[in-house]
């Protein structure tokens, strides 16, 4: 069993895991425990009582953050040449089209997001095995397959994000950064909350979200009350 350094042990004497704690709580405290000297990511994991591997439970949307991820998100935008200059000018980081194609199916992924057009999607499709599990496959439900190519990319860029829940049952999402204000990571953390129940199955009954976690990199994990999130 890995020993637990000192800092380890201070941040954890600091969460109280006998109570839940609000969101705005929840994001100071978070701030206060955090020990890492570069600049941790903050993670919401939130349970879902429902069951993934039926359809109409399964939980997946976007949402665009307020205060944006903190990430420098770098998007590679799939278009015909009509559309190069429209995804330059909103901020895409690369663009083009088969010499992409050409290095994804040598296995390039450097990318966080993969706009494209309709028309493009069906040279994607022999791409799923490469892009699916790294989740680089563009998705209309998640406005990265649209002629509206300027938006997608500056939505991106913005700190639009997509989500899913995972085969527990669990959403796991990055909702900003340790050098955030705290107000900053709440507004995040509240906004993901508040489209996750926007989202839920109606074929749910009870409780529908379970419990609330949020934790940077290295933090202890810190659980926040769910009263607000479980109306419905």
């Amino acid at each position: 069993m890995a020993k637990i350094t000192k800092k380890q042990k201070e941040a954890q004497g600091k969460v109280d895991e006998s109570r839940t704690y609000s969101v705005a709580d929840a994001s100071a405290l978070l701030k206060d425990v955090a020990y890492a000297n570069f600049d941790e990511s903050v993670d919401l994991a939130v349970r879902l009582n429902v069951d993934p591997r039926k359809a109409n439970q399964m939980v997946r949307g976007v949402v665009t953050l307020p205060h944006g991820t903190g990430k420098d998100v770098k998007v590679l935008a799939l278009v015909t040449p009509d559309k190069a200059k429209e995804a330059e000018e909103a901020g895409a980081d690369y663009v083009g089209l088969d010499e992409y194609l050409e290095k994804i199916k040598g296995g390039w992924t450097d990318v966080d997001v993969i706009v494209t057009m309709p028309s493009v999607m069906g040279k994607l499709g022999p791409l799923g095995r490469v892009l699916g599990p790294r989740g680089l496959m563009p998705n209309p439900k998640t406005g990265t397959v649209t002629m509206d190519i300027a938006k997608a990319v500056s939505d991106v860029k913005a700190g639009k994000i997509d989500f899913k829940v995972d085969k527990t049952g669990i959403v796991h999402a990055a909702v900003g950064k340790v050098s955030f204000d705290a107000e900053k990571i709440a507004g995040n953390a509240r906004e993901l909350l508040t489209t996750l129940v926007k989202l839920k199955p109606q074929v749910v009954k009870g409780t529908y979200i379970k419990s609330i976690h949020i934790a940077s990199t290295m933090s202890p994990s810190i659980e926040i009350d769910t009263k607000r999130f479980t109306e419905q």
